[in-house]
């Protein structure tokens, strides 16, 4: 019995001891756990109070250049202004803007590629009104949205044409041009660079707002229509001012009147068409900036704040004014207001008078 008892001592000893190690360790993994916990609760709370540093600001942006898709071959008034634009930007976000000139069907092929591009800021659209807000009329399978597939940055400027007549045209103003086309309907002709152009869609305008008809006549781009209209072939033109400017200086053409609301700086002493025979007449070339839709607001903000300062250098200023633009900065709500409605404008001019696209 003793030696029984002196034996089962020990193993008593030695199960106390284990027992005691295993609760220790226990008790420690416990509060291993619990610390653990404890840091990725922390961790949750910090995110929450301070969001990540790249949702609220671009900081690295831009880190490379950017291209800016100009949707117009080089060499005309759009091309041009969008170049200005970028370089004058390009020296703003210290990146270099490169223009990479897309053209085809009014804008709209360049266009549709667009709303596929990344949208992290490094691809932009020169934005003009002929493809944001006539092309998805137009062109059935423009393929894009403008108030969906685009997120606006904020707009550049606007543009007038002006309402040209060969000097033989015995015409002072388009008050008059309204009352000799009702007393001869259809025997006055005007020339555009083409179907869908802004040169066409602004006569399809002063038609539809003055119950005159003029007959259309189609061309193959605005050299063409100003070599017959200085021939005498044809008798008026709308068209962008800086291709006529000279023109009209020299007595070539005749200016009736410019085509925006207020008169053109590059035309002071020419009136508007609203002034002189049909109010509430309006047709400009809008200019503005883009980015495909789903672009961070961080980087959009980012480059209006860049757009703007741009805008309001000096020289920038008189370089657009030299192409015939005014500049005219916005928000990025601002400018996508003016998309609805010039789109919901030129929409119902194109169905209303039965536009089809060449």
């Amino acid at each position: 019995m003793e030696r029984n008892a002196v034996q089962e001592g020990p193993m008593s000893t030695n199960s106390q001891s284990t027992d005691s190690r295993i609760a220790s360790r226990r008790t420690m993994t416990r509060r291993a756990a619990g610390r653990a916990c404890l840091g990725v609760v922390m961790a949750g709370l910090a995110c929450l109070v301070a969001p990540p540093i790249a949702a609220a600001q671009p900081q690295d942006y831009p880190n490379r250049p950017i291209t800016l898709v100009v949707p117009f071959p080089p060499g005309g008034s759009t091309s041009i202004v969008g170049r200005l634009v970028a370089d004058k930007m390009g020296e703003v976000l210290g990146q270099q803007i490169v223009v990479d000139n897309r053209g085809g069907a009014g804008g709209t092929v360049a266009a549709r590629a667009f709303t596929r591009a990344a949208p992290d800021g490094y691809t932009l659209l020169f934005g003009y009104s002929g493809t944001i807000a006539i092309g998805p009329s137009l062109y059935p399978a423009a393929g894009f949205d403008p108030r969906k597939d685009f997120a606006p940055i904020g707009m550049i400027g606007t543009a007038p044409a002006v309402l040209v007549v060969h000097p033989s045209f015995d015409i002072a103003s388009a008050g008059a041009l309204v009352a000799r086309a009702k007393e001869k309907p259809g025997q006055i002709a005007y020339g555009s660079a083409g179907v869908g152009t802004v040169t066409h869609i602004a006569g399809e305008l002063f038609v539809a707002m003055s119950g005159a008809k003029l007959t259309h006549v189609p061309y193959r781009g605005s050299g063409p229509v100003l070599n017959d209209l200085i021939g005498g072939h044809i008798k008026m033109s709308f068209t962008p001012i800086p291709a006529v400017h000279a023109m009209v200086q020299s007595g070539s053409l005749k200016a009736l009147a410019v085509t925006s609301a207020q008169r053109s700086s590059l035309m002071p002493s020419v009136p508007t068409v609203s002034e002189t025979g049909l109010p509430g007449y309006e047709v400009v070339l809008r200019y503005g900036l883009l980015a495909p839709a789903g672009t961070p607001r961080a980087i959009v903000d980012a480059l209006n704040k860049a757009l703007r300062t741009a805008l309001a250098s000096d020289d920038l200023k008189k370089r657009l004014a030299h192409e015939g633009a005014e500049v005219l900065p916005s928000s990025p709500e601002e400018y996508a207001a003016d998309i609805d409605r010039e789109e919901t404008k030129w929409s119902k001019v194109i169905r209303d008078a039965g536009i089809k696209a060449e």
